[in-house]
């Protein structure tokens, strides 16, 4: 038999905090042979990323491991100096992370970092560096890769960063990649793409995967092996195909079964508008040259119209970069934009920020990236409350700490975690506390963008549910943003299809799914919904 790249030998990862220690590992085994792929699969706080992370170890100073070895090519990398764990690191296994945007540095260019990589690794530097940059950025699909060289982090979309990061990864050929949740942040059609570039790139280097996810379909698509995880442990392993087929597990057979379900709220057809806006334009410049000259526009949203209805949700879907997240900013007044926009009769688009304030509190967001949407210094509980503090709603500590308790428990928390701080939160869990903090102030229009691409199926669900209750019991109108098609088909009356800036499709929701009209909308639901055959195919044989 093939000896194992890697072999992982009963891990056990344990975190120390205030209240003792906390075993977040336990006992987990499993091997990666060369130019396989092995799938962990589970829900958010099982444990998944940070076994990912004690391969490369990457976890912070309050985790250790209890016992347990981790084998690279004979070499326990738990007993290795860490001089010779940067040499592993970046060459040898390079990993994707989940949220690209703290993953980043944002005062550099895209091409510095990767040459960074390059320049320390394998010696490359200037124009052979340049090429092989430009090279990675057109083999993840990155559009005009050329001109998007000089950009920085903030000037992507989080689909784009996320490309940035897969290019980084995959620049010295790794022996194994570590990929955590990848494609999290990606449409479907680049997400197809991606999935088929890696699967080709393991065939033409031998590079074998370690691939987190939280979407089955995928598993089926790219992995030979998976192991499921559930509060630490592996609780069921083998093949794709039996696993599927075949779960044994209790939980596994949960887990394939959950997907979003039901359909949209109905809307009256008297509802009043809430949102009344267009046409949009957001144009950003592109400045060239000693002097910054402007020499073209980058034309995120052009000529876009929207109409909102009180208790209605409108799904804006497109590839990334489509100009979906722009708009809901622009709708916000959080970035400008030309166009007349009104709110619950009034005009705001000429509004300045302290005559927008008091509408804050019917208008708010949940952010795609909720690591970098929450700060790190504030512990939950006042990241939920600082909306009501503002807005004046809270007057005691008693008051505060009940209403924050009652939130989290709607989006599923436990309230005895509102001490602790994003960081000792899976992303999953950190965008649950980002729904938290935007539902607690009790809005009238909430724009979600992305808010489950960070969640595993089962949880997903759930949050489709919350969303569709809270809708109901106070009318709440939403502009959904997101690229998973099952989502927005499961809490959209209507949708809009981007592509470039424009809306190139738009229409009841039903209509849309059942009869798209145009090439572009095809395109993008065959991509989404392969995968999601391939998923209903298997579970109807359990």
């Amino acid at each position: 038999m093939t000896e194992p790249l890697l072999s992982v030998e009963d891990l056990s990862v344990a975190f120390r905090t205030r209240e003792g220690e906390t075993r977040a590992v336990d006992r987990v085994s499993f091997t990666i042979a060369p130019g396989e792929t092995l799938a962990l699969v589970g829900e958010s706080g099982s444990g998944k990323s940070v076994t990912a992370l004690s391969i490369l170890r990457l976890l912070d100073g309050a985790a250790h491991h209890p016992g347990g070895r981790i084998v690279f090519k004979g070499r326990d990398l738990l007993a290795l100096p860490e001089r010779a764990m940067r040499d592993v690191r970046g060459a040898d296994i390079t990993m994707v992370f989940q949220e690209p945007m703290t993953s980043l540095n944002p005062l550099h260019s895209i091409q510095r970092q990767i040459g960074e990589v390059l320049a320390l690794h394998r010696g490359l530097t200037g124009r052979k560096a340049r090429a092989r940059i430009l090279e990675l950025l057109e083999l993840v699909g990155l559009r005009d890769a050329e001109r998007r060289m000089g950009a920085y982090p903030h000037e992507l979309s989080g689909g784009q960063r996320q490309r940035v990061m897969i290019a980084m990864a995959l620049a010295c050929e790794p022996d194994l990649l570590v990929a955590d949740e990848p494609t999290t942040a990606l449409d479907v059609t680049v997400q197809a793409q991606i999935l088929s570039l890696l699967a080709d790139l393991q065939k033409r280097l031998g590079m074998a995967m370690l691939f987190i996810t939280h979407d089955l379909g995928i598993v089926q698509r790219i992995a030979s092996r998976v192991c499921v995880m559930l509060q630490g442990a592996i609780v069921e392993a083998g093949p794709v195909a039996e696993v599927f087929s075949r779960p044994q597990h209790a939980y596994t057979q949960r887990l394939i079964a959950s997907e979003p379900k039901g359909r949209a709220n109905p809307v009256p057809p008297q509802a009043p508008f809430l949102i009344e806006a267009g046409p949009l334009k957001v144009w950003f410049p592109i400045r060239e040259g000693l002097l910054r000259r402007t020499t073209g526009h980058i034309k995120a949203v052009d000529g876009v119209q929207l109409l909102v209805r009180e208790g209605e949700t409108v799904g804006v879907v497109g590839e990334s970069g489509s100009g979906k997240t722009t708009l809901g900013l622009a709708l916000l007044r959080l970035t400008g934009s030309e166009g007349p926009i009104v709110f619950l009769g009034k005009p705001i688009d000429e509004l300045g920020v302290g005559a927008m304030r008091p509408l804050r509190r019917d208008m708010q967001v949940v952010f795609q990236d909720p690591y970098g949407s929450l700060s790190p210094r504030m512990s939950v509980a006042d990241i939920v409350a600082e909306g009501l503090v503002v807005q004046g709603e809270i007057r005691t500590g008693a008051e505060r700490r009940a209403v924050v308790a009652q939130a989290l428990t709607d989006v599923g928390l436990d309230p005895a975690a509102m001490d602790r701080y994003p960081h000792e939160f899976s992303g999953g869990q950190r965008q649950r506390i980002a729904i938290a903090r935007a539902m607690v102030l009790k809005p009238r229009f909430v724009v979600l963008d992305e808010p489950t691409s960070a969640l595993d199926r089962s949880v997903q669900s759930q949050i489709v549910t919350l969303l569709r209750d809270l809708q109901r019991e106070r009318k709440l109108a939403y502009l959904f943003i997101s690229h998973d098609l099952k989502v927005v088909r499961a809490l959209a009356n209507y949708v809009l299809v981007m592509q470039h800036g424009r809306v190139v499709e738009e229409g009841p929701a039903d209509e849309i799914f059942a009869r798209p009209r145009t090439e572009y909308t095809r395109t993008l639901f065959s991509a989404a919904f392969a995968m999601e055959s391939a998923t209903v195919a298997d579970t109807e044989t359990v």
